[in-house]
């Protein structure tokens, strides 16, 4: 079945919801070793405890299995946003994709090679404080005119989101730091998609000996080591001092001209230098195959309210054509998640359309498709009263200071928290 935006429109005005689920394989083929993302150990563990993998038990086709998690939900929502951007920069097919949002330009600011934060990277959308901190006309963002409809919208209106950052409709945001704090303006995620490893090998370790609960840790073991050139030993002498470009093989505690300077006595490798001993880590997996479960619930876009009648369905159906496309969109970009994380299809997987009494049809929808539907319900949308407009804002002087004052204590080795789940600094 194709889907035009008239089935779409009847679809989002009935149905349950989109579905597709997607097996993958590693582009090296099934048993190859990927590695998923890494988090922190939990408070409280023993120091030096390595990262760890996210593992859960999931309940399958054929039974209980040990999953291991690939891409969570939020770093699924992030490669969307991604992908959907990079269609408004493209000149792809029918041009490039029309799609209104919040951008903080630092050209001039002096903090190159950064020069746009828009309301698709920001963390918290549209309601981020990276855009809280900057001026719209001269004007702090969330005091100004547009920044006071979106700190008012709700579900009963949301049409200031729909014209500003509807992606922020589609994947969810959340006006916490407004007045009342947690009593800001919430907006549920409508699209989710997340990446797991299903039937993967792991140890049952005792976590709790109390509560006799289970920890799963991978089967799967990753090996560091590194063989210095210079042949440089262990055993000489080195002072550090701030950074790891900062040292001598002298001690340099007697103060100089000006204010004494303090080093540290540490090892050749704390500087980089040396061989390092070859580590062996519980890190990597492998498993039957990759399993990628996205869904767009159609029943949740119906609580969203625009003004009533034609203005609710061609919001509605804008919102779930451009779910429609950014799943289309990173499609085309692939599965490339990390380093030694490179996945591929195991064969078709349609999309499909859940009706309410839970049957299923199938839909047929690719990239170009998926443009040309959300272009047709984006006109669509123009034509019931939206006014769609993108705005530009100017960082206020103090965010340029931080981002400066963490830069420079960056490069002074005194960087602080930080990192990603894919265990990179972010």
């Amino acid at each position: 079945m194709t889907i035009d935006l008239q089935t779409l429109r009847e679809a989002v005005g009935e149905d349950a919801a989109f579905r597709r689920v997607r097996r993958l394989q590693p582009v090296g083929g099934q048993g190859d070793k990927i590695f998923p993302p890494t988090y922190p150990p939990p408070p409280g563990s023993p120091r030096n405890t390595p990262p760890r993998h996210v593992f859960e038990r999931r309940r399958m086709k054929d039974g209980e299995v040990w999953c291991v998690l690939i891409d969570s939900v939020q770093s699924q929502a992030n490669r969307l946003e991604e992908a959907l951007l990079a269609a408004t920069e493209e000149e792809g097919d029918g041009g490039r994709v029309p799609l209104p949002c919040v951008t903080v330009d630092f050209g001039g600011a002096g903090l190159e090679p950064l020069e746009r934060i828009t309301s698709l990277d920001a963390p918290h959308r549209v309601y981020d404080a990276i855009l809280r901190d900057s001026l719209l006309n001269g004007v702090p963002f969330m005091q100004s005119e547009e920044g006071r409809r979106l700190a008012a919208a709700k579900t009963a209106d949301a049409t200031a989101l729909l014209e500003l950052s509807p992606t922020a409709l589609l994947f969810g945001a959340w006006h916490s730091q407004g007045e009342g704090g947690g009593l800001g303006a919430k907006f549920p995620r409508a699209l989710v998609s997340e990446i797991m490893g299903v039937a993967t090998p792991v140890e049952e370790v005792a976590a709790n000996s109390r509560t006799g609960g289970v920890e799963a840790r991978t089967f799967g073991r990753r090996t560091g080591s590194r063989i210095d050139p210079l042949g440089i030993l262990r055993k000489v002498e080195v002072f550090k001092g701030a950074s790891a470009s900062d040292w001598e093989t002298t001690d340099k505690n007697d103060p100089g001209k000006g204010a004494k300077k303090i080093w540290k006595k540490v090892r050749p490798s704390e500087i980089n230098h040396s061989n390092i001993a070859p580590t062996v880590e519980p890190l990597g997996v492998t498993c039957d195959h990759v399993e990628h479960r996205a869904t767009i619930t159609l029943a949740g876009l119906r609580r969203l309210r625009f003004g009533g009648g034609e203005r609710d369905a061609a919001g509605r159906a804008l919102i779930a054509s451009l779910g429609l496309l950014a799943l289309a969109e990173q499609d085309a970009r692939g599965y490339a998640l990390r380093s030694r994380c490179d996945l591929v299809c195991d064969g078709a997987a349609p999309l499909e359309l859940v009706h309410a009494d839970g049957s299923t049809a199938p839909l047929e929808l690719d990239r170009k498709a998926a443009r040309a539907l959300y272009r047709e319900a984006y006109a669509q949308a123009k034509a019931a009263g939206f006014g769609f407009r993108s705005l530009i804002l100017k960082p206020q002087d103090k965010l340029v200071e931080i981002v400066r004052r963490s830069r420079q204590l960056a490069l002074e080795g005194q960087g602080g928290e930080g990192g990603s789940e894919d265990g990179s600094p972010s």
